[in-house]
């Protein structure tokens, strides 16, 4: 166990103020941990400028975009942790430029209640065919689409973890009939049938609405491509809350075109989405730019409380919370 830990957090301006460790937040989150006071040594960067220097020494690092290289090559000889400020850890992969030594933890769970907000807002969104109202609202068209309760229709959640648990939870509140899909394939309360992901394309002909909270790695790339896409019954409805790669969106576009499916996607690549992407013109989709979860206010903080409980359990020699599988990628 060290006697003390060199924690180093680097920033990035193009993520903006709602992702920035501040100093004010880093005061305000360490007051719940008195006794990391003596015990632990935090350094700041900005977009790499003190990074090589501050690697030299520092035991644990807080960050999203980094130099990856540096690390690979030897550059943070002492790193014991690193943990990335989000869920997804797919802009990493593969990690075969992280040391044998040094654990990678993530920020799933920190997104709570706002997650779950947004899952149900998008539900219930797709329920009542906005989707086809804005478009019809650009095109000045007035076309009542009317629709039904959401009680008793279908949805398919692909990745049954912490998200979309919370999704189920709700949905079962508004009486519908909730299948999921996990990897272990192992049950969930609020799932009235659980699957692994062999069971995919028989699944989703039977789905009202599709929800994809799963991990993106290497093996989920187009897991819903060209011929999944078509397996979804006309008039479906899918939400990617996710990772933008889950979904081959070239294919997705054809069919919303047709407008045999509806969608509200959050997530893309590249991101910033380009003016130039045919997405911003396609009919029959809301886009929300990658903002569905992130709390304003307490995102940031909450994950460097999280960060601050797992310098005490590095400090402590316990388990990390959080903890990445390098192998199954999340």
């Amino acid at each position: 166990m060290p006697a003390k830990l060199h924690l180093h957090i680097e920033n990035n301006r193009d993520m903006g103020p709602v992702f920035e460790a501040t100093s004010e937040r880093i005061a305000t989150a360490l007051k719940k941990y008195p006794g990391l006071k003596k015990r632990l040594k935090i350094t700041t960067g900005m977009d790499g400028d003190v990074f090589a220097k501050e690697m030299k020494t520092a035991d644990g690092l807080f960050a999203w975009k980094f130099d990856t290289k540096l690390i690979a090559e030897g550059g943070a000889p002492n790193l014991k942790w690193i943990h990335a400020h989000g869920a997804g850890v797919n802009h990493l992969v593969p990690l075969t430029w992280l040391p044998k030594q040094t654990s990678l933890t993530n920020s799933r769970g920190i997104h709570g209640e706002k997650a779950d907000e947004y899952t149900c807002m998008a539900l219930l969104m797709m329920n009542n065919r906005l989707p086809e109202s804005c478009t019809n609202q650009r095109l000045k068209k007035w076309d009542q689409t009317f629709s039904s309760s959401i009680a008793g229709k279908t949805v398919l959640i692909i990745g049954v973890g912490h998200i979309g648990g919370g999704a189920a939870k709700w949905a079962k509140r508004w009486g519908m009939n909730v299948v999921g899909i996990r990897a272990s394939g192992e049950p969930h309360r609020y799932v009235d049938k659980m699957h692994k992901p062999a069971k995919l394309h028989k699944l989703l002909p039977q789905a009202d609405f599709v929800l994809m909270t799963t991990p993106a790695t290497q093996a989920t790339k187009h897991l819903l491509g060209k011929e999944e896409l078509a397996l979804m019954k006309d008039g479906a409805n899918l939400i990617n809350y996710s990772r933008a790669p889950l979904v081959d969106y070239d294919a997705l576009m054809v069919e919303l075109n047709k407008g045999r499916l509806f969608a509200m996607l959050d997530v893309f690549e590249p991101e910033p989405l380009p003016e130039s992407s045919p997405l911003w013109h396609t009919p029959n989709l809301i886009i929300t730019p990658h903002c569905s979860s992130d709390d304003a206010k307490l995102y940031t903080l909450k994950t460097l409380d999280l960060v601050f409980k797992n310098a005490e359990r590095v400090l402590n020699g316990k388990s990390l919370v959080n903890k990445v599988d390098r192998v199954k990628e999340y």
